[in-house]
């Protein structure tokens, strides 16, 4: 299998706003879209990161992206090329959610910065690759490189399009549910399919893109461990099969229940997610600790992420998973969909980050049909770590319970390397009283209980604060829930718990 020409990024800054504290190198916590570019260049040059995804799906985006680069930073660009050396990566807007032009102009920028970049003599278009966010069939895939040929193929003199060098683009699935994960492989061999009918060739390489924050919300943590292995194991026989090098990247976060990536545990998550080749470093990662260790974190993933060759899951163990999936994800489901009131209500007292567009949730349900819609994971998971009650916990323990009962619980174990370092993170920000007081309100509560008894019963731990700092944050949790019900400011309360525990979400 040939090796492709270009580099493959080790890591991949994002947009995400779950930063609780200020960015070392601006003003304000919020990040205003027209510092976006600064923050790209100074990702680049002074965190060693090789690749940004530039963000058009549920945000306001600077479209002169391009212009300010080069035009503010031009020496650097020149001696580290964009598209050779640096990498931006447009996510794109999804047209089954943002159905107005967006789509459009994201293309018409990627043209545009390849004609601009052959205009001042760089060698390769520098936005060559995208990324198509809620990714599940191959036709969704292939009506993207449809779209961008008859955008590229626009003719007009007053257009300027036939200066570009950009045939045609290099598409990232993003595969955010727990069974479109568990079956992406069989989507990509789809699309090469009918992507060597396009081309009349196959592509150079593929990198699947796999969301960690996304199915979590949807089906809660174990599952969304176990389909990411399953996919990994699947990737590599693929790779095998159709003689295409597959690169996985993962969209990772710093709080267990979003993938749990930070400096300090590279070699865990590293062996956790062996055959992903590059992670997502969101602003927890690079603004809620101290730069020279986020510095060593970056290196560190580059030196080590090329190495790794992903865990086979064997198909007889495939069929086990996917048996012991629903029981996690019925007790998650129903718990937090009869929660939601709250956790929405919560969720709107998060600090702003970036300046977001409305977006329609994966786990989103009419309201007429007594279901629920939430927040977007950073809110999701902000709003029940600020009360103490972490969503990692949720569905887990009567999941596991019903398992161990089954005598499968050897699947955990086998699969699921750091399940109990997560649940002991996690627990560290439990507050006992407010999930108390809670279960007064409602019994619904009642059940996280029963899913702590379970998990400390079956790991043989207890789930409580431990460091000072931990200590601190049931303190400020216990206050933002008594702030909540007699209708008190929390804002201030909920960014100062985020910054304990290094992410707002």
């Amino acid at each position: 299998m040939k090796t492709p020409k270009r580099i493959i990024p080790s890591t991949m800054a994002s947009q995400h706003p779950d930063h609780a504290d200020k960015p070392y190198w601006y003003n304000n916590h919020f990040i205003d879209v027209h510092a976006e570019s600064e923050e790209c260049f100074r990702m680049f040059s002074e965190l060693g990161i090789d690749e940004y995804k530039w963000d058009w799906e549920g945000k306001l985006v600077d479209e002169s992206v391009m212009e300010r680069l080069l035009g503010e930073h031009f020496d650097f660009f020149k001696d580290n090329p964009l598209g050779e050396r640096k990498f931006i990566t447009f996510r794109l807007p999804n047209p089954k959610v943002e159905t107005e032009f967006r789509l459009g102009r994201a293309f018409l920028g990627i043209l545009s910065a390849a004609a601009m970049a052959k205009k001042v003599g760089f060698a390769h278009a520098p936005l060559f690759e995208v990324i198509l966010p809620m990714t599940e069939t191959s036709e969704e895939m292939l009506d993207i490189q449809t779209a961008f040929q008859e955008i590229s193929g626009l003719k007009h003199k007053l257009y300027k399009l036939d200066n570009h060098t950009l045939e045609h683009i290099e598409l990232i699935p993003l595969f955010e549910q727990v069974q479109t994960i568990i079956n992406s492989d069989k989507i990509l061999e789809e699309y090469i399919d009918g992507y060597k009918k396009m081309f009349k060739s196959k592509p150079e390489y593929l990198r699947p893109y796999i969301a960690r924050s996304d199915p979590a919300l949807n089906s809660g943590l174990v599952p969304t461990v176990l389909a990411v292995k399953i996919a990994l194991s699947k990737y590599k026989t693929l790779a095998k099969k159709l003689d295409i090098p597959l690169y996985p990247i993962i969209g990772t976060a710093a709080l267990p229940f979003r993938g749990g990536l930070t400096p300090e545990n590279i070699d865990a998550f590293v062996k956790e997610y062996k055959g992903i080749r590059t992670v997502l470093i969101q602003g927890g990662f690079r603004y809620d600790y101290p730069k020279n260790i986020v510095i060593k974190g970056i290196k560190k993933l580059d030196d080590i992420l090329s190495k790794q060759i992903a865990m086979d899951v064997s198909g007889l163990d495939e069929i086990e998973i996917q048996h012991i999936i629903p029981y996690f994800e019925t007790y998650y489901r129903q718990t937090v969909e009869e929660i939601a009131p709250i956790i929405n209500q919560i969720a709107s007292f998060l600090p702003k980050r970036r300046e977001r567009v409305q977006h329609i949730g994966l786990f989103g349900y009419s309201r007429g049909l007594g279901k629920v819609s939430l927040p977007r994971a950073i809110g999701f998971t902000g709003a029940l770590y600020s009360i103490g009650i972490p969503p990692e916990l949720v569905g887990t323990g009567r999941g596991l319970r019903i398992i161990n009962s089954l005598g499968k619980q050897s699947l955990i174990d086998k699969y699921y390397l750091n399940f109990k370092t997560d649940i002991l993170k996690a627990g560290r920000y439990l507050n006992r009283k407010n999930l108390a007081d809670l279960t007064q309100s409602s019994p619904i509560w009642g059940e996280i209980i029963d899913d702590i008894d379970a998990l400390e019963k079956y790991l043989d731990i207890r789930l409580d604060p431990v460091t000072k700092d931990d200590k601190e944050h049931q303190k400020l949790t216990s206050e933002i829930y008594k702030n909540f019900v007699s209708g008190g400011s929390l804002q201030k309360l909920i960014e100062k718990a985020g910054i304990l525990r290094h992410s707002l979400g």
